[in-house]
């Protein structure tokens, strides 16, 4: 979801904005996934780091001075589409997206066969026989220091991590990779089948982005988490982690990844 320059302290920045730059929201924006971008302004400026948010259409060459960049979901036509469009515009040669079957060596397309994707993360997705939809809950790599992951997920694709990629997290309700994890990252690169959209109920990898972007961050006031923390613990009981991981069957017509 993001891919930065060195990590430079929020106090060192002096008049130079955070530059967010929202790839293709034309073509791949069909959970809401404008909230994550909300979200990232939002907790940027409450800690008092100016904020630049760039949309880029389908259309519009993707900047290569960007500090974070994110990439939506999409159906399946929309992705191949914006596959074809980044892959020849290069602007995220070093970039993340939410959009994260592109970000691997191949995808499933509109009928399953393989298509090139844009080669950042040594990954390759492919569709599976089941399609896992609901709500989906993971704990993150330690190292990465982010509390519990919860979100939604709408997929048939299954992603297989290739040598210098970590899973993101390790699926406890589910379905994720397909293989019992979720996501994957690789330095400051990180993509996830996770919506909701997944930067509103997991602040703590907002966070982890901002601070790749910008050095480390200063605490927020109590107050001005109580809502994000309220929707967020909501979220988390409302599914009980000792249930098993379930995935419903694709439907006629039923297309997006």
């Amino acid at each position: 979801m993001t891919s930065s320059p060195a990590a430079r302290d929020p106090q060192d920045r002096g008049a130079s904005a955070l530059r967010l730059v929202w790839v293709y929201p034309d073509l791949l924006s069909t959970y809401g996934d404008r909230g994550n971008l909300l979200v990232l302004e939002r907790r940027a400026r409450l800690r008092g780091i100016p904020v630049e948010s760039v949309l880029v259409n389908a259309d519009q060459p993707v900047p290569r001075q960007g500090d974070i960049y994110l990439m939506g979901g999409g159906e399946d036509l929309p992705q191949v589409l914006a596959a074809q469009r980044l892959r020849a515009d290069g602007g995220l040669a070093a970039a993340v997206c939410a959009g994260y079957q592109l970000l691997g060596s191949e995808f499933g397309g509109d009928d399953g066969q393989p298509l090139p994707g844009l080669q950042i993360l040594n990954i390759h997705s492919g569709r599976g026989q089941r399609r896992g939809v609901g709500e989906i809950i993971a704990d993150v790599d330690p190292s990465l220091e982010v509390p519990r992951l919860t979100g939604f997920e709408n997929h048939q694709g299954t992603t297989r991590l290739g040598p210098g990629v970590a899973p993101l997290a390790q699926v406890r309700v589910g379905v994720g990779n397909g293989d019992g994890t979720e996501g994957a990252f690789a330095g400051r690169i990180l993509g996830t089948y996770l919506h909701g959209p997944v930067l509103v109920r997991n602040p703590g990898l907002a966070d982890l982005l901002l601070a790749w972007a910008a050095g480390q961050l200063p605490p927020l006031r109590a107050q001005d988490e109580a809502w994000t923390q309220a929707l967020r613990e909501q979220r988390l009981a409302a599914v009980p982690t000792g249930a098993a991981g379930q995935v419903s069957k694709p439907g006629p017509g039923s297309h997006r990844r």
